[in-house]
């Protein structure tokens, strides 16, 4: 049997859904967000929140396909539990600190931007 095939699957199984659910809250929140620090501007906030959403989208699903070519050669099942364990942990981790990054930037130089033009 080959652990490193099934641990690819449940890997990318497990990591899409979570990018996907995850994107999918962030888009429908954060367009609240992002509308309450640009007011009467809801066009550019729209706009805002979808560049973010395939940002998001590409970088995380790209990093977790790139992740596949340093996966070790998994020769048991607890093995295959640890680095499943591993990887998605650090894409959790990953998106976490992609989602606070973007509310700092938002908050720091959106209302820069807004009151320049």
């Amino acid at each position: 049997m080959n652990f490193n095939i099934i641990g690819y699957f449940i890997y990318l199984s497990i990591t899409i859904f979570i990018i996907l659910k995850v994107g999918k809250i962030c888009y429908k929140n954060g367009n609240i967000f992002v509308l309450e620090l640009i007011p009467n501007h809801a066009d550019l906030c729209q706009k805002i929140n979808q560049v973010l959403l395939l940002a998001y989208y590409l970088l995380n699903i790209g990093y977790c396909a790139m992740t596949l070519i340093s996966w070790q050669k998994i020769i048991s099942s607890p093995q295959l539990v640890e680095i499943l364990c591993i990887k998605t942990a650090v894409i959790i981790f990953i998106i976490s600190i992609l989602h606070y990054l973007n509310i700092l930037i938002i908050t720091k130089y959106a209302k820069k931007i807004i009151h320049n033009n």
